[in-house]
């Protein structure tokens, strides 16, 4: 599953908000840690003047003794970690060091150093998640710099009837039996569209509810098949069918009202096409969410033409 796991940091407190999920997730896995630390070199140098190699160096120095101290800390804790500093550009350096070195998983914290904005995430954080080709956990760097401690007890988990969002199930399970927690398993079934010319008369509505009627009446079959698979057995299970016009809209209430500490979404569902890299619903959440969300891949990584790395790391 998580046997390896990509951890960027930037120095930032912000960035650092990850850092104690990364205890709880690669316990969970068993898994070894790589800090990473990315150095871009400034671009805004004049052509004439040649770069300062000795502040280079001191800056790789300093980003490698950082990186070094919070390896100890995870070593002291019983965790497996190494270090890497690259010279690069940002995301695209991350992503691609991700892809060379098979990491299952890359924790992002959503801003780092430039602060948080209105926005969801960071544009920096973004282009790694619509770049990166493995699983990700979205951590939410303005509430989990509250905390401490990430407390996994309460974990939503969207289901739409399709073996793809399904994908999920798997690595949820292990973190539930390692933290004890709750899955809330979800099923929204959307009210269908009718012709928008005029308002509905009796028969479009009467239409319309046999529809919902249909689906509901399957997905509660499907929702307890699910309950009572081999994989859930021995874990706490509630499951949660609801009816609305906005699928993603009717998750984040639900999310809210269970006080949801982990979202986990497979990276498509049952509508999902493999030409982008998340469906509708999970780029909602990446956006919009609160909780930390773990994203995990379903699609395999694309191979490259060259399979070479532009960048090196020093460990």
């Amino acid at each position: 599953m998580f046997d390896l796991i990509l951890v960027p940091l930037d120095g930032s407190q912000l960035a650092e908000c990850v850092l104690p999920h990364i205890t709880a997730i690669a316990r969970s896995f068993d898994a070894e840690v790589t800090l990473l630390r990315m150095l871009e070199k400034n671009q805004a140098i004049p052509s004439g003047q040649l770069f300062d190699l000795v502040n280079w160096q001191i800056n790789k120095t300093k980003a490698a003794l950082y990186l070094e101290k919070i390896k100890a800390r995870f070593q002291e804790s019983g965790l497996r970690a190494q270090t890497a500093v690259l010279e690069g550009l940002v995301a695209e350096g991350i992503t691609e060091y991700a892809q060379n070195q098979g990491m299952k998983l890359i924790v992002l914290s959503s801003h780092g150093r430039n602060g948080v904005t209105q926005w969801g995430i960071s544009s920096i954080t973004q282009k790694i998640i619509l770049s990166a080709q493995t699983s990700l956990l979205i951590i939410r760097a303005h509430a989990s710099c509250e905390s401490e401690t990430p407390n996994y007890q309460r974990i939503l988990v969207p289901l739409d009837g399709s073996q793809r969002a399904e994908h999920v199930l798997p690595i949820v399970t292990q973190l539930v039996r390692i933290h004890k927690s709750k899955i809330h398993l979800v099923q929204v079934i959307q009210t269908p569209e009718m012709a928008r010319q005029m308002p509905p008369t009796a028969e479009d509505l009467d239409l319309a509810n046999r529809v919902v009627a249909r689906n509901r009446e399957e997905a509660e079959r499907y929702l307890e098949q699910v309950k009572s698979r081999s994989v859930l057995e021995g874990v706490t299970v509630q499951t949660h069918l609801i009816t609305g016009n906005n699928a993603a809209a009717e998750l984040h209430r639900v999310a809210e009202q269970e006080h949801i500490d982990l979202v986990a979404l497979s990276a498509h569902g049952y509508s999902g096409n493999h030409q982008w890299p998340y469906g509708s619903t999970v780029n909602n959440f990446i956006l919009y969410g609160k909780a930390p969300l773990l994203i995990v891949q379903d699609l395999p990584a694309r191979k490259e033409s060259d399979g070479s790395s532009r960048e090196r790391a020093e460990r």
